[in-house]
């Protein structure tokens, strides 16, 4: 069984799919600061919503983790920390190897293409200068990470996953001038795309997993600089 994906162009079926995606990027994104207070009045006007769907859409971001709802209070955006990195990178490391494992068990010639389509299209970006093509690589390490656990069996694996790799992926945008400076990724994806054709689960996995450490890893560098930052 292969499990669809969720398409980066997928048109929103209501005005609250909508406002809950460009909110849900936008706090990806860092454009909404984190523990910074949400005002409905002023993201109704800067959204160009409702105030109903703008609720409805902010207690959908609450139940994946990226606004705290504060009572009577109202909305405010997840803090960031090097505690939750931690908390994210590890749940991010148990669900992305198990979905790994199940797709390289399943995986058909179907799934075998994508991660071949996939890995050129991120090769290709890679041999650019990524500082000048951030948009374009992060897609497509997007499609490539997703590729590889395509053919997972579970969607409420996959389902979770995505939620923290958007989670993951608010950490990473902080760091990611530096995280592409000190490393060579494009050789990263490399060993694990070789052993993913291969169907070798276990080097597939510890690639996987250090690639994912290295992040978490230079990013917690960065937070550190950033508190140093604020204290000095």
């Amino acid at each position: 069984m292969t499990t669809s994906l969720p398409s980066a162009d997928q048109a929103p079926k209501t005005m609250t799919d909508y406002v809950y995606g460009q909110l849900r990027e936008d706090i990806i994104q860092g454009k909404l600061i984190p523990d910074s207070k949400l005002k409905i009045e002023h993201l109704r006007g800067e959204y160009k919503v409702g105030a109903t769907p703008l609720r409805e859409a902010l207690s959908r971001l609450s139940s994946d983790g990226f606004v705290i709802t504060e009572g009577q209070r109202g909305f405010r955006v997840s803090p960031t920390s090097a505690a939750d990195l931690d908390d994210v990178t590890e749940l991010r490391i148990m669900l992305e190897l198990k979905a790994l494992k199940s797709s390289l068990l399943h995986g058909g010639d179907d799934w075998e293409s994508r991660v071949v389509a996939t890995y050129y299209q991120l090769s290709k970006v890679e041999e650019l200068d990524l500082f000048e093509n951030l948009a374009v690589w992060e897609q497509r390490n997007h499609d490539f990470h997703w590729a590889l656990i395509s053919a997972c069996t579970s969607k409420w694996l996959l389902h979770f996953y995505n939620i923290l790799y958007d989670q993951h992926k608010r950490y990473r945008n902080i760091s990611l001038i530096a995280n592409l400076g000190k490393r060579d990724v494009h050789d990263e994806h490399q060993r694990i795309y070789a052993a993913a054709l291969a169907r070798d689960v276990e080097t597939a996995c510890r690639e996987t997993e250090q690639h994912i450490r290295l992040t978490a890893g230079i990013t917690h560098q960065v937070l550190q600089e950033l508190a140093k930052e604020k204290t000095a």
